[in-house]
């Protein structure tokens, strides 16, 4: 059983858009681009072809039984809230967690995984307009309404729609690492980091074509000079804004605030310096814009659980 081979649990009615997240993700052939191809199984109850809601049927279908080869599996989503599961779908995942595997639902996938009781005492996220009906539903599960996705471990939950490519890239990253991950995402031409925490959606989109523009071209320029400092007051300046106005502004465009983008992005670099370069961790800290090796260490920890030396060679596979 292997990080590398995923199984997407597929069934009748299943939206085209969410079976092809975990797809596009992990299954396409990028090994000119440096990433190693995952082997992606798209299993149902019963090998047969499967309807979509789009109105063409799925062919090639394994059976349940391939979930015993899997180090993870992924429920995309699920067609009804208030239809539960077919019971050989809820054993086979109990079965695969019980062995090891990852457990992942996204969007309303999360609905199975709670049907198969391997939510109880965990905190989990669905769609947020499902958040409430799935926590009355389920009362042993803490609902995170907010956030784009909850990692428990062997058990990850994402919001709805595109969340879900937020949560396999953060799948990607854990097994492969963050310039892995970061490769995908350029391939995809989508964010290659929204940190889980991020807002499910936007109250108040910007109006203003060059407002949002403007702010697409400062989050770029910060990104490639994460080795400095930023205060809020002088990106603020930046875009000729009081800090009240950025501060309102800045989470609008991005879901999150200004201290835990900077911390996220700078983590995330952290990350592909450590797998991609030999340099000492000292400089790595100076390079990500943490400044010293110490304050490296205590934001790897905090978030990550590891330290750096640690993470450097666990990604290499050094004991």
């Amino acid at each position: 059983m292997a990080a590398d081979t995923i199984a997407v649990i597929a069934f009748d009615r299943i939206s085209p858009f969410h079976l092809s997240v975990p797809c596009a993700v992990f299954g396409e052939d990028r090994r000119g681009a440096g990433v190693p191809r995952c082997e992606v199984l798209i299993c149902a109850e019963k090998r047969e072809a499967l309807s979509t809601s789009a109105g063409f049927s799925l062919t090639g279908i394994q059976g349940l039984g391939e979930l015993e080869r899997a180090g993870i599996v992924i429920v995309p989503s699920w067609r009804n809230p208030d239809e539960l599961p077919p019971q050989p779908l809820l054993e086979a995942l109990v079965a695969a967690s019980e062995r090891g595997a990852t457990l992942v639902g996204l969007c309303l996938g999360s609905y199975v995984l709670a049907a198969a009781g391997l939510l109880d005492g965990l905190t989990a996220t669905t769609h947020w307009a499902w958040a409430d009906d799935l926590a009355q539903r389920y009362p042993r599960i803490q609902v995170d309404r907010d956030v784009l996705y909850v990692d428990e471990g062997t058990i990850i939950t994402s919001a709805g729609g595109a969340a879900g490519i937020d949560c396999c890239l953060h799948i990607l990253r854990r097994f492969h690492g963050a310039e892995i991950a970061a490769r995908v995402a350029r391939r995809m031409v989508v964010p290659p980091h929204r940190e889980g925490g991020q807002a499910q959606y936007i109250e108040q989109p910007l109006r203003e074509t060059t407002a949002v523009d403007r702010f697409a071209q400062m989050l770029e320029w910060v990104q490639a000079h994460l080795d400095q400092p930023h205060s809020l007051d002088a990106l603020a300046e930046r875009l000729f804004m009081s800090r009240r106005t950025f501060t309102r502004r800045f989470r609008q465009a991005t879901g999150t605030t200004v201290g835990a983008w900077l911390l996220n992005q700078r983590l995330a670099l952290a990350q592909r310096l450590l797998e991609t370069t030999s340099n000492p961790v000292s400089l790595v800290a100076q390079e990500s814009g943490f400044g010293s090796e110490v304050s490296l260490r205590l934001h790897f920890r905090k978030n990550l659980k590891i330290s750096p030396a640690r993470y450097r060679k666990e990604f290499r596979g050094e004991q």
